[in-house]
């Protein structure tokens, strides 16, 4: 039997810059209840979820930049209230994405509030269960993304040694 009430599939962001050495996150409040998010919204048509996670960027908060890997940071769920007042499960792809530009107009400019926080205070301000842990993710590894040439010659240096 086909499932009535089908899993959305959306995709999001967790957008970052390197500000004097340090990792910062953009948050911003959801349209309708203000509490703290990342950039996230429906696959459409043909498009590829990574491609579908920039356009939520910009759309939402005005960010372009560069998905750092076609490979997911993580998945969450969670419930979707729509417009209806059904609530639907939906499944999130969040990718990594570094921004290289903060535009001055975008689509949903005015509807939210954006913040640029770090990691720490990420991990603070979001509820949303399932985002948090992905939040910790480039806690993980900030430096290497704060200092990718060193990153690159720790890497190469590694390898030698082996």
């Amino acid at each position: 039997m086909a499932a009535t009430n089908p899993i959305l599939h959306q995709a999001g962001v967790i957008a970052y810059r390197i500000l004097d050495g340090k990792v910062q996150v953009l948050l911003m409040t959801s349209r309708d209840t203000g509490r703290w998010i990342i950039p996230k919204g429906n696959i459409n048509g043909r498009s590829t979820p990574s491609k579908a996670a920039e356009k939520e960027a910009y759309e939402e908060a005005g960010v372009r930049g560069t998905i750092t890997s076609s490979i997911p940071l993580g998945i969450y769920t969670y419930f979707k209230q729509l417009g209806s007042g059904e609530a639907r499960e939906a499944a999130v792809e969040v990718y990594l994405l570094r921004i290289r530009e903060q535009l001055k107009k975008w689509p949903e400019k005015g509807e939210r509030n954006l913040s640029w926080v770090s990691t720490k205070e990420a991990v603070d301000l979001v509820e949303e269960p399932g985002v948090v842990p992905l939040l910790r993710r480039p806690m993980e590894f900030e430096e290497a993304l704060a200092n990718p040439k060193r990153r690159f010659s720790d890497t190469q240096r590694a390898r030698r040694s082996r």
